[in-house]
């Protein structure tokens, strides 16, 4: 372990001083003055970040905040912002009414964190998520990563751009490169050797853009005394590099989910072939050279793909070439790997098989994110990773889904736990979400914990969370996120946050309704949030939680309503039929669709247009908004994972699952008159040309909201609260 002390921060003290009062500056503007913000790498004496608050004699600053790094400094200020002020900052908005004059401080505050790090981000999330990004949207999420306390996390952005010089170095022509980067909306799964050519090429455009942001993206995060992650060489190759190496030894990987080999079925390199090491080598120095290196360095060779043997002989030359081709650009190399591969394919990845990956490391040079360690912890049947450090990872969020869900249980207790166990070598804690943009409470909660010696009292953390949030103390709003801790936010066991809503699936008479939470406890939320309306009306984040709660709500509706519809159809109950389908498509879905579009995050013309602005052409903003729409809907040509990174999204509610849900309707209707009976294969025919054409439609969608989203809720909450 003494060799993740080799990764401490290397920003000199002075620029993370700068750093982190510029953040100050653009999160508080003339306000910061009155905060002293500076840096003292000594305080941690080598171990973990630390930083305490007090407030000076000099009445000129109201409160003194030191860290041992910029980002320590950070959240040494939130901490302060947080809980003295009543501060609050989020995806969906921030509260920042700051009191005047700002309090000071009765004693000094010293905090230590319990583990060297608090990671950030998922390889999914830089397609889900970020992949339509300018500077502006970088810069307020490393201004949120810092005051979250996060100190380490990827930077992968402009990758594409590098080894395309290094595939043109080796011999390869542009045409074979284009049939092997995806479009960029399917990046993430290009990366991890799972995906090909769909949706692309890549314009030279996009790389030049990309490099832009990298560049500025490293700069900032390492100013703030954040480590960057950089991509590395897992073994994947284009198939041109069998025509300029004949000799070369790779074999073809199997399809990759419900992909055949047009798309999936990459070449893997053997891991003893002499081009292993060239190209690795010469990938990582390229790399380098462009953007420096803070010595970590991410790889996944078998993410959800099944190794070519179970020979832990064979496995262990895998991750030993892996990091091999680290160590020949970088003698001081970290590898940080996804352990997602182990309780993904628990059948093959069988004791010896972890084993043998993991030691074909050296101890100490490998860190292993338990990825899923909130409902599926690998620590404890691997003896702790069998001795190789291991952050503890709340994933959370599949696909960018929307839908509220928490675990709130699990990640109160897990970190500690695993902490405890025996010989543990866990090194610190992580949030893993695929998208971002939802669930802000569960990631507050997890970002605090990070910093904790031990659980919190949760029923009173949300109740001031909802003051904070709202900049307001209000009994009913504290109420209906008390009863939201106890429902949405609280599934117990194996939880898998994939909305599987009637709502955003594909209609059949064998859709999946259960809850693992009493329905009524959000409808009861949604009445206590309204009541607080003409109170908190005035605040964003208030207004974004309405939206929320209330489609949430609408959601349930939709499966009481899909209930109703199947339970007529097996009745042969026409007028039922008509009636509760007639309610679902022309009115519940028109209202839903109506109350995502009054907010502007949750508008899918936001998601579309987002991507036209990256493009430099026509054409371009073409191929990306024909990328960011088959994302959200049939992932693949032929819906090949149809509806996994399901939006609930102003637009798409109305044009896409009210479609759908219209046609399924009319075609039990017809069953029920024709006496024929009902065809699940003719229907998913038939609806995949109104899939298709939903992403072929050209119609341009407002990224403004319209309307009023109080009035919109109470409309619906009079009709239809049960």
């Amino acid at each position: 372990l003494l060799l993740l002390a080799a990764t401490a921060t290397r920003a000199g003290d002075v620029r993370q001083e700068e750093a982190v009062r510029a953040l100050a500056q653009r999160l508080l503007g003339p306000r910061a003055a009155a905060v002293s913000l500076s840096v003292d790498p000594a305080m941690a004496a080598g171990g973990p970040d630390i930083y305490r608050l007090w407030s000076p004699p000099d009445a000129a600053v109201a409160v003194a905040v030191t860290g041992s790094s910029g980002v320590a400094a950070a959240t040494g200020l939130y901490r302060y912002l947080r809980d003295f002020c009543g501060c609050h900052l989020s995806w969906s908005g921030a509260q920042l009414r700051l009191p005047d004059p700002l309090p000071r401080l009765q004693a000094e505050i010293r905090a230590a964190a319990p583990g060297r790090y608090r990671y950030y981000q998922n390889v999914c999330a830089q397609s889900y998520s970020f992949v339509w990004w300018d500077w502006a949207r970088w810069e307020r999420e490393i201004d949120w990563m810092a005051l979250s306390g996060i100190n380490l996390a990827p930077a992968f952005a402009g990758q594409e751009a590098v080894w395309q010089r290094v595939y043109r170095n080796l011999g390869l022509n542009q045409s074979e490169i284009d049939k092997y980067f995806t479009g960029p909306a399917f990046l993430a799964w290009n990366r991890m050797g799972n995906l090909r050519r769909w949706a692309g090429p890549l314009p030279p455009t996009w790389h030049l853009k990309q490099l832009y942001l990298q560049y500025r993206i490293v700069e900032r995060m390492r100013s703030l005394g954040m480590t960057t992650v950089l991509p590395a060489f897992a073994g994947h190759v284009p198939q041109g590099i069998l025509r300029v190496f004949p000799r070369v030894n790779a074999t073809r990987l199997g399809r990759w989910s419900h992909f055949d080999c047009t798309y999936s079925c990459i070449y893997l390199l053997d891991p003893e072939d002499p081009m292993f090491q060239v190209i690795g080598t010469l990938f990582l120095k390229e790399l380098i050279k462009e953007f420096g290196t803070d010595h970590v360095y991410s790889a996944d060779t078998f993410n959800e793909m099944t190794p070519l043997s179970s020979d832990p002989a064979y496995l262990s030359r895998v991750s030993n070439a892996v990091f091999s081709s680290m160590t020949g650009a970088d003698p001081k190399a970290l590898w940080l790997m996804q352990g997602w591969l182990f309780q993904h394919q628990p059948d093959f990845w069988q004791p010896a098989q972890v084993r043998a990956l993991l030691h074909g490391v050296p101890l100490g040079r490998m860190i292993v994110l338990d990825l899923f360690a909130e409902s599926k912890p690998v620590y404890q049947w691997t003896e702790s990773f069998y001795g190789q450090p291991f952050i503890w990872c709340m994933l959370h969020n599949f696909g960018g889904n929307h839908g509220l869900f928490g675990t709130v249980e699990a990640i109160n207790h897990g970190p500690f736990a695993a902490r405890r166990f025996p010989n543990s070598t866990m090194v610190g804690t992580g949030l893993v979400p695929e998208g971002i943009e939802q669930n802000d409470m569960v990631y507050e909660l997890m970002n605090e914990l990070g910093w904790r010696q031990e659980p919190l009292d949760l029923p009173s953390w949300v109740s001031r969370y909802a003051e904070r949030r709202y900049g307001a103390p209000n009994a009913a709003a504290a109420s209906a996120w008390r009863l939201l801790l106890r429902s949405v936010y609280n599934c117990t066991g194996v939880c898998v946050n994939h909305n599987r809503s009637p709502l955003v699936r594909r209609p059949s008479l064998r859709m999946d309704t259960e809850l693992w939470y009493n329905a009524s406890d959000v409808y009861e939320a949604w009445r206590l949030l309204l009541s607080a309306g003409a109170e908190l009306g005035s605040s964003p984040t208030f207004l974004y939680d309405l939206v929320d709660v209330t489609r949430q709500a609408a959601q349930q509706l939709v499966s009481d309503y899909y209930l109703s519809i199947r339970q007529a159809f097996q009745s042969h109950a026409l007028p039922e039929l008509l009636t509760a389908g007639g309610v679902l498509v022309y009115d519940l879905l028109p209202e839903l669709d109506s109350l995502l579009s009054s907010h502007g995050l949750f508008l899918l013309g936001r998601w579309l247009e987002s991507a036209r602005a990256v493009a430099s052409s026509d054409r371009e903003a073409e191929q990306y908004e024909l990328n960011a729409r088959n994302q959200v809907t049939l992932w693949g040509p032929s819906g090949n994972i149809l509806d996994y990174a399901n939006k609930q999204l102003g637009g798409l509610v109305l044009d896409y699952y009210a479609v759908r849900w219209s046609l399924f309707v009319s075609v039990l209707v017809e069953s029920l008159n024709s006496g024929r009976p009902f065809h699940q294969d003719r229907f998913n025919q038939a609806v995949f040309q109104v899939e298709r054409g939903f992403i072929y439609n050209k119609k341009r969608y407002p990224a403004v909201p319209a309307g009023d989203t109080m009035e919109i809720s109470r409309k619906m909450f009079l009709k239809y609260y049960p």
